[in-house]
Parts: C-alpha cells; sequence; structure tokens
C-alpha cells in the first residue's frame, strides 16, 4: 500500500458491509467464501465482510500527475473465529509511476 491523495477531486473511496449472520448471502460474498475455500482448502462460512474500494485512486502527491492511477479493493470477513483479508487489484489497474513514489521496494500484495 502507498499514499494516495485525493485533494485534487481525483478518484473515489467507498465501501460496503455485509451482515450475513441469519441472512441470504449476496453473490459477493458467496465469491469471497469460495475464494477462501478454494484457496485454504477449508471450510467457510462468512459472518461479516467488508468490501472497500479505491477507484482511480492517484498516488501521492496528486498535484504532480492525476492521470496515473491505481484501482484496488481490501476485502475483510470474518466467520466470528477465522479471519481473513483479501487485496484484490484491477489487471492492468496499476498506473502509478512507481519510479516517483517515495518508497522504493514497491510491490503488489505483501509477504
Amino acid at each position: 500500500w502507498d499514499n494516495a491523495d485525493f485533494s485534487r477531486g481525483v478518484g473515489t473511496t467507498y465501501f460496503q458491509e455485509f451482515l450475513t449472520l441469519d441472512t441470504a448471502k449476496p453473490p459477493f460474498v458467496r465469491d469471497v467464501e469460495a475464494k477462501i475455500r478454494r484457496y485454504l482448502r477449508s471450510s467457510y462460512s462468512a459472518a461479516w465482510t467488508l468490501k472497500i474500494t479505491w477507484e482511480k485512486a492517484p498516488a501521492y502527491t496528486a498535484r504532480t500527475d492525476t492521470r496515473r492511477t491505481n484501482t484496488y479493493q481490501a476485502v475483510l470477513t470474518t466467520d466470528g473465529f477465522r479471519s481473513y483479508v483479501l487485496m484484490l487489484y484491477q489487471e492492468g489497474g496499476m498506473g502509478w509511476d512507481y519510479t516517483r513514489l517515495a518508497a522504493t521496494n514497491v510491490l503488489i500484495g505483501y509477504t
């Protein structure tokens, strides 16, 4: 993660919360559960999920370039015992010029 800068009125951040303890699960939550089951080979049924989206976010400082943007999501989910974070990036969505960022060891994702 790096600093996004929305001070120039470019880009949007929004979130959506899914409470699914006693309700029918929307397709997005079912997809999150399927990803966790597939990648971790574990049974999982979400009780709560939060999707945060940064859409067309310019890198800090936006005063130098608002044309190169990045679109990504963080999805936090829990069944009440185990919690997971999925970091999702739009294919071809990394438009930031990483050579101009403050950090020089840039990676998408984490280790």
